[in-house]
């Protein structure tokens, strides 16, 4: 091992590299006090604003910039898997890749330069990764639950019912899209009357938001007990309508707001509120979940299943 690796020399870690249709996030966790109470604690966390959604969306393919931006970038992150020690690693493109047709051929030139394979997942895979992500902590808890993770191409959903998985679902409804105007009326309709439906047999669902908005939103709402990670949908309601009412400007002037984050926070609260008002729901729970842990979980859980000796 290099010098520049000894210092996580010992700590066994994995990575993931989520590609966004807003952002390419790199995170890295560290096994800590393996054994019989293993955990993974976070030792990396980048992300970098790279908005492929925005070629995409409105051009239908990934511009030459863009492209050399992600290699240039995906190398950087494969140098930084190298500092922390890492082997282990997955790289998923989710919404904004599916869509491009020159998705295919990039993630072949961006491997070729940087040694990174980028699989291109679908949105039942993207889904069912944030659920399992927590799915430990919803088994054996009674009533219906409903993950919602909005991302910049596509929200997906999964239904939990007594600590069952009901449905996962995706739609090509997005914060990025929606700013490109590329959020069909029909897949409206199509998210509308699939949450209308659920709700008939699901009464009760409780909402469980993940992605980096809602996550800024309910850091941003007045008045939230901060023991807790929830706000209700009232006062979600209350920050939308302030933030719509002001310019990207104005939003990044009055609540320190990076301008990646000022656009589409708005079209995020939008699809929150929609999918909360259909079903009828009053509280967003927010815990810290998201794409890239689940990718780890899934990671580690393959590692063990390999060694047996590790009981995880």
């Amino acid at each position: 091992m290099e010098k520049a690796t000894e210092l996580y020399s010992g700590l066994q870690s994995f990575a993931a590299i989520d590609i966004g249709s807003n952002a390419v996030r790199l995170l890295i966790k560290q096994v800590v006090d393996p054994g019989r109470h293993p955990r993974l604690n976070k030792a990396l966390l980048v992300r970098v604003p790279l908005r492929l959604g925005f070629d995409v969306f409105s051009e239908g393919k990934i511009s030459g910039k863009k492209e050399k931006n992600l290699v240039r970038l995906m190398k950087s992150y494969k140098q930084l898997m190298k500092i922390y020690g890492t082997d282990v690693y997955r790289a998923c493109a989710t919404s904004a890749m599916r869509d491009a047709a020159n998705g295919p051929q990039i993630i072949k030139r961006v491997e070729k330069a940087s040694g990174i394979k980028i699989e291109i997942i679908d949105g039942q895979e993207e889904a069912r990764i944030v659920y399992e992500n927590h799915i430990e902590n919803m088994k054996g808890r009674k009533g219906n639950y409903m993950y919602v993770d909005v991302g910049g191409g596509s929200t997906e959903i999964n239904l939990i019912s007594d600590g069952g998985l009901v449905c996962s679902r995706s739609y090509n409804i997005g914060t990025v899209r929606i700013l490109n105007n590329a959020a069909t009326e029909d897949e409206w309709k199509r998210l509308k009357k699939d949450m209308k439906d659920l709700s008939v047999s699901y009464p009760g669902i409780e909402l469980i938001g993940s992605g980096g908005n809602i996550n800024k939103l309910v850091k941003m709402v007045k008045g939230r007990d901060k023991r807790y990670p929830k706000m209700t949908v009232a006062s979600l309601k209350e920050l939308y309508d302030t933030l719509k009412g002001l310019s990207v400007d104005e939003r990044i002037e009055s609540f320190d707001l990076k301008p990646d984050r000022a656009d589409v926070i708005v079209p995020a609260a939008e699809i929150f509120l929609t999918i909360a008002d259909i079903l009828g729901s009053t509280t967003i729970y927010v815990p810290v979940i998201g794409l890239a842990d689940g990718i780890i979980d899934d990671l580690y859980l393959k590692s063990c299943i390999r060694d047996s000796s590790d009981p995880c």
